[in-house]
């Protein structure tokens, strides 16, 4: 694997991570504004710009706290990169997040992601999402 792909990698890896643990600032400084995406929330509209996501993270409920932050894991399963020339990148994987309940009861959830980076002024940014 070229130092690039790990690159995209790494990248969508603190995304991910952004969107966990509810970190807006991390989230917004790796997106670039005209984000556009096709989620599951869109009900099958393609939006575009950062105002969409921001809601989620500005109205998510506050985390459980019988449950520890570390009852918490995201695979990014399978992932594929295909470099589009030296500053765009594509990755699409499956997405695995698993949850432990205050009860101690396990489950997984799953999904299938691309994501699209493009390397601006040097900085990888996210561009555009796709997810099922």
């Amino acid at each position: 694997m070229s130092e690039t792909h790990q690159d995209i990698i790494n990248v969508t890896r603190r995304l991910l991570d952004s969107i966990a643990s509810g970190d807006w600032k991390t989230y917004s400084d790796l997106s670039d504004p005209s984000l556009s995406c096709f989620e599951p929330e869109c009900n099958g509209h393609l939006v575009i710009g950062m105002e969409f996501h921001q809601f989620y993270f500005d109205n998510a409920p506050e985390p459980d706290r019988s449950t520890p932050p570390s009852a918490q894991n995201t695979t990014i399963a399978s992932p594929h990169v295909r470099m589009l020339g030296d500053d765009a990148a594509v990755i699409c994987y499956v997405r695995l997040v698993q949850n432990m309940d205050a009860k101690n009861g396990a489950s997984t959830r799953e999904c299938q992601e691309t994501r699209v980076w493009q390397r601006q002024n040097g900085d990888w940014k996210h561009v555009h999402c796709h997810r099922s």
